[in-house]
C-alpha cells in the first residue's frame, strides 16, 4: 500500500482527540517586585477565579501563532519576549474535557507592562511571592495589589511557579533578564531586575564586573535625565561576538 492510498483511506476520527490551549505567563516588575497579569474568568469552570490569559489553538494554527494571537487579544501587545515554557497535560487538569496546554513565558518591560494594563483594565497585576531560594522550585503565592491572596484557576499556580523557576535558573547565564528592561538602562536598573527576580541582594561591584565580563553591555555615551542625583551612564544589551 502506498502512502497516498493509506492517507486517502485513513479515518482521523478513529481516535479521540484532546483539545490544545496556550497559556501566557505575562510577567514583569511592578513596584520593584515580580508581578503577573491575570484575567478573571467569566464562565464556568472556575467562574470568577483569576487565571493566566489563554486561548484554544485553532486546528490550522501553529502553537507560536496562537501564543502571539493571545498576546495581542488579551494584552493588546504586539511584542514580548516569548518563549515556550512547558506542556501541562494532566488528565484531570480541566473538568470540561481532556485539555493539554502549552504554556509560554512572556516577559514585559515596565513600559509594556503598563501599556497592557492601560489597554485592558480588566487585567489584574498580581504580585508574586516566592518562598523558596534560588531555582529550587516549589509552590508560590500571588496576591492582589491590596495584598489579598489569589487562588488561581486550573493548574495555573503550578504553571506560574515553573515560570519563576525557569526565569531564575536562566537569569545568570542567559540574556533573558534584559527582556524586563527598556532598550536603554543603567547598571543600577539591571541589578534591580536581578535582585527582584532572585529575591536577594547582590554585591554591587561583583555583579557589575560579572555583567561587563560577559560582553553583554554596550555603553551609549549618554546619561539618564531628570534625576535628582548624579545621572548614571546608559547601556544597551549587545550579544557577544
Amino acid at each position: 500500500m502506498t502512502e497516498s492510498v493509506f492517507l486517502e483511506g485513513y479515518d482521523p476520527a478513529a481516535y479521540e482527540r484532546p483539545s490544545v490551549t496556550v497559556d501566557l505567563v505575562l510577567m514583569g516588575l511592578r513596584g520593584g517586585r515580580p508581578a503577573v497579569l491575570l484575567q478573571e474568568r467569566r464562565d464556568p469552570p472556575f467562574k470568577k477565579r483569576w487565571a493566566l490569559p489563554g486561548s484554544f489553538v485553532g486546528i490550522d494554527e501553529a502553537l507560536e501563532s496562537a501564543a502571539e494571537r493571545t498576546l495581542h487579544e488579551k494584552a493588546r501587545l504586539e511584542r514580548a519576549h516569548l518563549e515556550q515554557l512547558y506542556t501541562f497535560g494532566a488528565v484531570d487538569r480541566d473538568p470540561r474535557m481532556r485539555v493539554i496546554t502549552v504554556s509560554w513565558l512572556a516577559l514585559l518591560n515596565e513600559q509594556d507592562f503598563a501599556a497592557a494594563l492601560a489597554a485592558n483594565p480588566a487585567l489584574l497585576p498580581a504580585a508574586i511571592d516566592v518562598p523558596w531560594a534560588g531555582d529550587a522550585g516549589g509552590p508560590i503565592t500571588v496576591a492582589t495589589p491590596g495584598g489579598t491572596p489569589i487562588d488561581l484557576a486550573f493548574d495555573h499556580a503550578a504553571i506560574l511557579a515553573l515560570a519563576v523557576q525557569r526565569l531564575r535558573g536562566k537569569l545568570d547565564y542567559s540574556e533573558i533578564g534584559f527582556a524586563l528592561l527598556p532598550e536603554l538602562f543603567t547598571l543600577r536598573q539591571l541589578q534591580d531586575v536581578h535582585e527582584a527576580i532572585l529575591g536577594t541582594a547582590l554585591n554591587k561591584p561583583a555583579f557589575r564586573r560579572r555583567m561587563q565580563d560577559r560582553g553583554w553591555l554596550a555603553a551609549t555615551g549618554t546619561r539618564e535625565e531628570g534625576t535628582s542625583y548624579r545621572p548614571a551612564e546608559l547601556f544597551r544589551f549587545q550579544r557577544p561576538l
